[in-house]
Formats: C-alpha cells, structure tokens, sequence
C-alpha cells in the first residue's frame, strides 16, 4: 500500500540590489545560462547553508547541529568536562584517547593534514555527543585506563552507530547526511533546494574601490585600489519540504510540525552573506507562494524560460508570469495543488484569482502549522471548503 506524501513547496520571487551573495572561483558572481539568456545565480548549497543557519537561531543550542571534522575534539571536551557539566571528568590526554577509540565503529579515518580531524565532514546533533557520553554509564575513567586491545574490546559492545542513528536533530532530519563509509548513518534528506535564478537576462558589472591610508599625511593617493564584481536581479527561488519523509527522520509528529513551520520561516528569510559588508544586500520577497500537493513537486521555474524584460517591473513581471505556468501546469497536466498559500505585495486580478488572498507571513505560517497537523493526524488533507477562509 502507497504511504500517503505530503509536499509543501515555496516559490520565492525576491530582489536584490547590486551585491555578490555567492561567487565563483575568481570571484565572479555565479551565473547559469537559461532560456538562452545568462541569468544570476545563487548555489543551492548556500542558500541551504543560509537557511541552517537562519534556522539555528530558532532553537536552543542544546538542539542545533553542527557539521565538522572536529567531532573527535567535539566528543573529547565533553569526556573532559566535570561531571556537573554533563561530562566524565578525565584529564585531557585520556578523553582523546576514548573519544578516539568511542568513534572508532564509525570507520571515520584521521586526516592526513590534522590529527584532531576526521577525513570529512559529519553532520550531527550536539545533543547525540552527549548520548555517547552516556553510553559509558559512568565507567569512564575505567575505560580510559584500560589496554588499546581491551578498550577497543568493550567498545564494540556499545552501540555508538546506533546511538548516531537515531535522535536526530531538525537540522539532519532536514537537509540529510551521508557518510559513504558507513551507510547506517545515512539520513535521506527531507528538504531540496533549487539553484536561484534571475527570472531576467542579467550583466555583471564592476566596482572599482580605493582605500585611503590614514597614517599617510605626505601622499593623498590610495593606499590600496580593488575591483569587486557584482550584480543586481529578482531571484526566483525554490525549495520543497516532503513532511511524510521528514516525520520519519523525527518519530515525532509534534517536532515534525513544528520543524516544517520552522523551515519555511528560516528558508524564506535567509540570505547567503558573500560580500554582505559591502553591499548591505539582506532584502524581503516580493513573493511568498506554498504550494502543497499529494502527488508530485512541481518546480515553476518554467515560468521565466523567456526572460522576463522588466516592461512594467521585474517583480511585478514576475508575479504575473508564476501566476500564468501555475495555471497553465494544473490545466495542462492536471498537477493542481491541494492548497495555495501566499504572501505577497503585488496587485492586480490576476495575481488574487492565482494565488488567493494575500496573508500577513505570520498569518501564513499559522496556517501551514494547522494544515500540516491535521494532514500528521488524518493523514490526509481535509476538503478544502472545511478550512478557514484564509486557505484556499
């Protein structure tokens, strides 16, 4: 029997001023072809990072996770740490040693350049390190003093995999990890996110700056003399939360709506901070659009294969444009949404006939909170003639 989904997706239509949130190589911001036309483009992996780190800011550090080499280190400051603080007490030289040897099963090798990293990167709980120290079950100082041979003996018997395959925070249920190594830590990710793009032809463009030295009375010239590259362009931005998944990467239905409330807020207000210094570039969206189906996501961005040229303004433009492809891909291929949410500045029929009223954002993420926990309980969305008047 099918398991019943539920997407809730976010197209995002927002405008930045000049700036360079994500560049390349040579410090070009990055670009895509489109529709014939270059376009402005933000990685997904820095709007990921953006929004991991938007999201952190809503909960406790006890429950962010954190993504690093250093999970050696992590894990021996804690066996360091006095048993008041939640640790084992052990000199420094002895928590290395267990926090070596406890994270020996994940078949994480050492890192030739560093001998406190790990090969790669490890995405995990801080609250799942402090469950390896509880593994130990106050034996601690007993384990540290016994031989290599013995020690690696009576780890084995504990089971560290599991305990960091379970109890994941938001963030991994989230996003996802991989660990080629060892599989069983593998958490398939409950979120994707497209590359941002221009829903216009864009050009980059350079800015020449000087710098003074203020120490220098004698030469009124520039101490320093820089280009930055830049550009300027209404973004439109994608991203799609499968619930069904993250419900099961959490075991709970409470954190899972809580956790998809959360994610659409610290999605739709992060912002990568390439060159955030120098262009102040942190904006609001014209747009916020969820869109929540049953069957399959469905990414808009179809919308602006033909450039959009700005005749009446590029935000407005735009609006028109995702409102014309999300008709025209629920006719044309039946692929209508369940819901329609939106939050947005533009005016005009068309905008209101596509989207539904436009909600004050808090309004929005009340009513994504509800819907979502009704589709947890019922498994299922209800009709939508029985909801409040602010869902359509």
């Amino acid at each position: 029997m099918t398991q019943p989904r539920l997407f809730v997706e976010l197209h995002i239509l927002q405008s930045l001023p000049p700036s360079n949130v994500n560049r390349d190589d040579s410090g070009t911001p990055k670009q895509a072809v489109f529709g014939g036309a270059r376009r402005a483009r933000v990685s997904s992996q820095a709007w990921k990072r953006a929004t991991r780190m938007e999201y952190a800011r809503q909960v406790p550090e006890a429950d962010q996770a954190t993504r690093t080499k250093r999970i050696a280190t992590l894990l021996a400051q804690r066996l360091a740490r006095t048993t008041d603080d939640g640790g084992a007490g052990l000199p420094e030289d002895q928590a290395d040693r267990l926090a070596t040897a406890l994270l020996e099963p994940l078949g994480i090798a050492k890192s030739t350049k560093k001998d406190d990293q790990s090969a790669y990167l490890l995405f995990f709980g801080k609250k799942q390190l402090d469950a390896l120290v509880e593994l130990l079950d106050g034996r601690a100082t007993e384990l540290a003093a016994l031989t290599d041979d013995d020690l690696k003996a009576e780890v084995k018997k504990l089971p560290v995999v599991q305990t960091l395959s379970t109890g994941h925070p938001a963030e991994v249920a989230l996003f996802g990890r991989m660990v080629a190594d060892l599989p069983a830590l593998n958490v398939d990710a409950s979120v994707q996110v497209a590359h941002a793009l221009s829903t216009h032809a864009v050009r980059t463009e350079f800015d020449y700056y000087t710098a003074v030295d203020d120490e220098n009375k004698e030469d009124h010239g520039a101490g320093m003399i820089g280009t930055v590259e830049f550009n300027s362009s209404t973004l439109y931005r994608y991203a799609v939360l499968g619930v069904h998944q993250l419900r099961d990467n959490l075991s709970s239905t409470h954190e899972t709506r809580a956790t998809a409330v959360r994610f659409v807020d610290a999605f739709t207000r992060s912002m990568p901070t390439g060159h955030q210094n120098s262009f102040a570039h942190r904006t609001l969206p014209h747009l916020v659009l969820l869109t929540l189906r049953t069957d399959q996501p469905v990414n808009l961005v179809s919308a602006y294969e033909e450039p959009v040229t700005g005749a009446t303004g590029l935000a407005s433009e735009s609006a028109l444009r995702l409102a014309d492809e999300l008709k025209e891909v629920g006719d044309t291929w039946g692929n209508k949404p369940q819901r329609t949410l939106a939050t947005y500045t533009a005016e005009g029929d068309k905008i209101a006939e596509a989207f539904g009223p436009s909600l004050s954002f808090p309004a929005l993420l009340d009513t994504i909170d509800d819907l979502v926990g009704k589709w947890l309980d019922a498994g299922e969305l209800a009709p939508a003639d029985t909801e409040e008047a602010a869902t359509r």
